[in-house]
């Protein structure tokens, strides 16, 4: 149900941007960007190297597919990497966040929240 997306941003500032939309438009939790890191890839046949900054998503399966959606409209690559993770465990407190903040109604355990 929960999950943690990876994906990269050309600059510290397209990561923000990227981040700031994603929370803005309940798609996501939490983006964390740690950075800047360099990243080694094949593209187009040839051997790249860049700088890049990694995002780290939290978010629900139940908003994977908008957040899809959204990834493509606001990412500058061509091709933007975004590599899904199910998320096996946790404080439950923190993962009844994510569904709270996320508007994922599905995973709201209402005796749980009453709690935290």
């Amino acid at each position: 149900m929960y999950r943690l997306l990876l994906s990269t941003a050309s600059s510290r500032e397209e990561s923000r941007s990227i981040a700031s939309a994603l929370v803005e438009r309940r798609l996501a939790a939490c983006v964390n960007t740690v950075g800047p890191i360099e990243s080694c890839y094949r593209w187009k046949g040839a051997v790249e190297t860049a700088q890049e900054f990694l995002l780290l998503i939290k978010t629900t399966a139940e908003q994977i597919p908008e957040l899809q959606k959204a990834m493509v409209e606001l990412h500058s690559y061509e091709l933007p990497e975004l590599i899904e993770l199910p998320i096996e465990g946790g404080l439950q407190a923190y993962l009844a966040w994510i569904s709270e903040s996320v508007g994922d109604s599905a995973g709201l355990d209402p005796q749980r929240l009453q709690r935290t």
